[in-house]
């Protein structure tokens, strides 16, 4: 990943722009380059080094099979962290976090497996047999639930680890995965403390270029990963199937030809007889 990442992309995107000077987090210094104009610069080279030790995790998380569960609510990464994590078939929530979605995920399951009796009774034809009241409630209900849950819908168990955009807003969310001890990487600004989080990458996370260049090095490094897993797998599948063919038998030896049989030696009565 280091190969890939150009301190001088990082630079155009913005990312290196922080809060103002008098929003800061002190914890954040070791981030910081210098402070220009009442903001604080970052450090892109420290930022760079962070980007590929966190796409060295990520990869790790999606080659194992488990799933990392994006997060970000606000308007400026909504579309982008959607995209993003569509393409690495990660889960993903970018409307209202809702609250107990880790702590509690039993019931938001539940929530899930609602939505998708009602896809299921569509199909089968028991919805035609509701009243029109009825039929109206349970769209409603379905649209309700898919605005929130629906980029969730396969996730059937707890994140692997958690990508989240401003840990500020989604201060929720971070103690969920704190409390469960979910890995949290996340991209952090100079407002924010860099304690709470597994992984930073000391980012701007309020300009929607900056998310999208952070986010798009993490999703290709998740891509990557799932990449290595399914070569592993087929790998396995073609093993077992060579173990499981059963071997060509070896071709048998010709037999050998059998050795004329000796004629039985004449008696010497016999010899005299033929001589006479």
């Amino acid at each position: 990943m280091a190969n890939n990442i150009e301190v001088k992309d990082l630079l155009d995107a913005g990312v290196h722009f922080g809060h103002l000077t008098r929003r800061w987090d002190p914890n954040m210094a070791p981030y910081i380059y210098m402070e220009r104009n009442g903001i604080h610069i970052i450090n892109l080279y420290k930022t760079a080094a962070k980007i590929e030790e966190s796409s060295e995790a990520l990869k790790k998380i999606a080659a194992s099979g488990r799933k990392i569960l994006f997060v970000a609510t606000k308007k400026q990464a909504k579309e982008i962290v959607a995209d993003k994590a569509t393409k690495a078939s990660m889960p993903y929530i970018t409307e209202r976090w809702p609250g107990g979605m880790l702590t509690n995920f039993v019931t938001i399951r539940k929530a899930i497996k609602k939505m998708q009796t009602i896809d299921r009774m569509k199909q089968d034809g028991r919805f035609d047999t509701l009243s029109k009241k009825e039929k109206l409630q349970m769209d409603r209900l379905r649209a309700k639930l898919d605005k929130n849950l629906g980029s969730i819908a396969d996730m059937t168990r707890l994140p692997g680890a958690l990508f989240v955009v401003d840990i500020k807003r989604e201060h929720i969310a971070i103690k969920e995965a704190q409390k469960l001890n979910i890995p949290i990487f996340a991209m952090v600004d100079t407002n924010s403390d860099p304690r709470q989080v597994d992984y930073l990458i000391p980012s701007n996370d309020d300009a929607s270029k900056s998310i999208e260049k952070i986010v798009g090095y993490v999703s290709d490094a998740i891509i990557e990963g799932l990449s290595e897993r399914k070569a592993g797998k087929e790998a396995d599948e073609s093993a077992k199937a060579a173990a499981k063919a059963p071997a060509k038998a070896a071709p048998k030896a010709p037999k050998a030809e059998k050795a004329p049989k000796a004629e039985p030696a004449k008696t010497k009565v016999a010899a005299s007889e033929e001589e006479e």
